[in-house]
């Protein structure tokens, strides 16, 4: 088994199309499938549906993924551990940051700064907040980007982790059209029934503010998720296949309802405002994250 094909299946779990993935690991749609198709062999079952629509996990996708996230946290952890104790002075940047933010955000983002050459190696961690945030108290990374809201407080202490708002998005609910174009499950501030929801993980930050700042009369009490995941790109799959309602970034989905294949399943009273927030460490410093963090700092508005 090529470790190469567990961060294969991540990059297909999170895209859910063949090409996208494709493209994010560097290499051709052709040899991506096939290095696919070589784990679900070494596997013995299918981890994804194949359709017209790209690919959705299977049952024993569903269970394998936690599986991967945790195998490939682990290996990163001692790798850049070894790392660390090897070369603490290597002018490289380590940069921890949640699922939807590396698929959605950080590309551009870091394409904008235009550091590349002028720094070592810059590691992306994609992991899910709860394990990001993890490496941040433990002093891992030099940097952490995740959605924050407001109204939720950060479990981050202020006066250690310095942050700095880099830019924002706006959580919607959204589902799939019905044969009018019309929302198929819709979504009011007056609700009186349970919806059918599409949640996320404890693990989650999206949904730690999706659970805290959305209004009670939106998810009555009792309300349950009928699935839940800390992929947000996962969510959107469902709802494509119009298995529920999810509040998801609009970066995320704004293909999808520019085509139709997904409309707001609530007006703007539901939707919730988020911002892209990047924590810095006071443990895992180097002259390329403080001098990352003064540019950062001196270009940020008043």
């Amino acid at each position: 088994m090529d470790l190469d094909w567990l961060k294969d299946f991540q990059a297909l779990a999170e895209t859910g199309n063949f090409s996208r993935a494709a493209e994010m690991r560097n290499v051709t749609q052709p040899a991506f499938s096939r290095r696919i198709r070589a784990l679900e062999d070494w596997v013995g079952t299918a981890l994804f549906e194949r359709g017209a629509r790209g690919a959705t996990l299977t049952a024993a996708g569903v269970y394998f993924s936690p599986q991967v996230g945790e195998l490939l946290s682990s290996l990163d952890r001692a790798r850049r551990g070894a790392q660390a104790a090897g070369e603490r002075n290597a002018a490289s940047l380590t940069i921890a940051a949640t699922h939807a933010l590396s698929f959605t955000f950080f590309p551009g983002w870091i394409r904008r700064l235009n550091i590349f050459g002028s720094v070592g190696t810059i590691n992306l961690i994609s992991d899910s907040f709860a394990a990001c945030e993890q490496m941040m108290l433990s002093g891992e990374v030099h940097f952490l980007l995740c959605h924050q809201h407001g109204n939720v407080p950060s479990s981050l202490d202020a006066q250690r982790f310095p942050s700095i708002r880099l830019g924002g998005d706006t959580l919607l609910p959204v589902c799939a059209p019905d044969a009018d174009g019309r929302p198929s499950l819709p979504v009011s501030s007056d609700a009186k029934a349970s919806i059918k929801m599409l949640g996320y993980s404890e693990d989650s930050g999206l949904g730690r503010i999706v659970r805290s700042v959305l209004p009670p009369v939106v998810t009555p009490a009792g309300t349950e998720p009928v699935f839940t995941s800390h992929l947000a790109a996962t969510l959107l799959n469902m709802a494509l296949e119009g298995q529920g309602v999810a509040w998801l970034p609009l970066t995320l989905v704004d293909e999808a309802l520019s085509s139709g294949r997904l409309v707001r399943a609530g007006g703007t009273s539901t939707d919730i405002p988020i911002d892209h927030v990047l924590f810095r460490s006071p443990d895992c410093r180097n002259i390329v994250a403080d001098r990352l963090w003064t540019q950062l700092v001196d270009a940020a508005p008043d």
